[in-house]
């Protein structure tokens, strides 16, 4: 019987047998201590100012700390750190769900989705073909950064992650891409209103499907008003629950290239591995428009959501090799450039185009 109980967590990716090993409580002590301390400078004035999450300091910070002393106590502390990296993660995209409510997807109405759909899979094509095609990137640097720039930024970076089996290198630098023209459009994006002729409420609908994180979406739209805002936030929350139908098809694409390469002429099935913690998202998100759950337990599921998000980019950067993220050159940011003037400029043709059409 403990022996079916334990073989049941197998799926999911949990090995029970880690959590008597010493390596495993110290590494989780360490990530633990790192991520406390990215929550307390997320807290300081300047950091506020500047719209830096925990998660964007607990990678810089786990980065660097990854980079002196961790290499010491690799060995005595891996168990815990890669647990973090990876079961932790999926706990907080899971719970990431308790943002959402379908209500919230409503709110915008056909404009919205339509507009947040044409920008998803327009981005990420667009980074596809560019990634492999212009700047020869490798496949999964390109899938991470056309992820965060058409979905929701770190947060999806770090989901996608698991559904490729990406190198930490490689998410660090999508993330440094989202850092880097996320906080450019938060500060632009203002300026162009009142050059762009739109309303208070379309220029909501434009940042909310086009600029990459949440909080960057809040700073640019509370800047014009408290009206665009608010749609604004409510068209990136649309945007953000499209992560769940993105991973499961592009598990899906993974899995049938996969098959191409290893079965010429289609003589074998592809086996489709469904990413599980995608769909619980959804169910989070479903749970939390039913109004279940009192909102202050909602607040505290929030709360702790960020923590273990935070927790997971600590332990992210305490695996990145900064001498592999140089190796990676300018290509990354060069995509990920081109990308920020797409949802720019064509996110601004886009939307009014869509607009016409309501």
């Amino acid at each position: 019987m403990l022996s079916a109980i334990k073989n049941s967590f197998q799926p999911l990716g949990i090995n029970t047998k880690q959590y008597g090993d010493t390596r495993w409580w110290l590494g989780m002590l360490l990530v633990v201590v790192l991520a406390g301390g990215s929550v307390a400078l997320s807290k300081l004035p300047i950091m506020q100012s500047a719209q830096f999450s925990s998660l964007t300091i607990g990678i810089v910070l786990g980065i660097i700390v990854g980079n002196s002393v961790f290499s010491r106590i690799a060995t005595r502390t891996d168990a815990g750190v890669d647990f973090a990296k990876s079961i932790l993660l999926k706990a907080g995209v899971i719970l990431f769900g308790f943002r959402i409510t379908f209500a919230q997807v409503a709110g915008v109405g056909w404009h919205g989705l339509l507009t947040d759909i044409v920008m998803l899979l327009g981005t990420f094509i667009l980074a596809v073909q560019l990634g492999k095609r212009v700047f020869k990137l490798d496949e999964q640097t390109t899938i991470l950064i056309g992820a965060g720039s058409s979905i929701c930024g770190a947060a999806a970076v770090m989901a996608t992650e698991p559904v490729i089996k990406a190198q930490a290198h490689k998410v660090s630098v999508a993330v440094a891409t989202v850092v880097v023209f996320g906080t450019l459009s938060m500060f632009a994006y203002p300026i162009m209103f009142e050059y762009m002729g739109l309303s208070e409420h379309a220029y909501g609908i434009f940042v909310g499907s086009t600029i990459h994180e949440v909080a960057q979406v809040v700073a640019a739209g509370t800047a014009v008003s408290a009206n665009a805002a608010d749609t604004a936030v409510i068209e990136k929350m649309l945007r953000v629950m499209m992560l769940a139908p993105f991973l499961v098809g592009l598990s899906f694409w993974q899995s049938k290239k996969h098959a191409n390469i290893h079965a010429p002429g289609g003589e074998q099935k592809s086996r489709i591995t469904i990413p599980w913690f995608a769909v619980l998202f959804i169910v989070a998100s479903g749970l939390h428009s039913l109004s279940v759950i009192p909102q202050g337990a909602t607040n505290a599921i929030v709360w702790f959501d960020n923590i273990l998000l935070t927790i997971a980019m600590v332990a992210l950067g305490l695996r990145t090799h900064v001498g592999a993220i140089r190796q990676a050159g300018i290509k990354p940011l060069l995509l990920a450039g081109c990308l920020f003037l797409f949802l720019i400029l064509g996110g601004f043709a886009i939307n009014v185009g869509i607009a016409q059409l309501f």
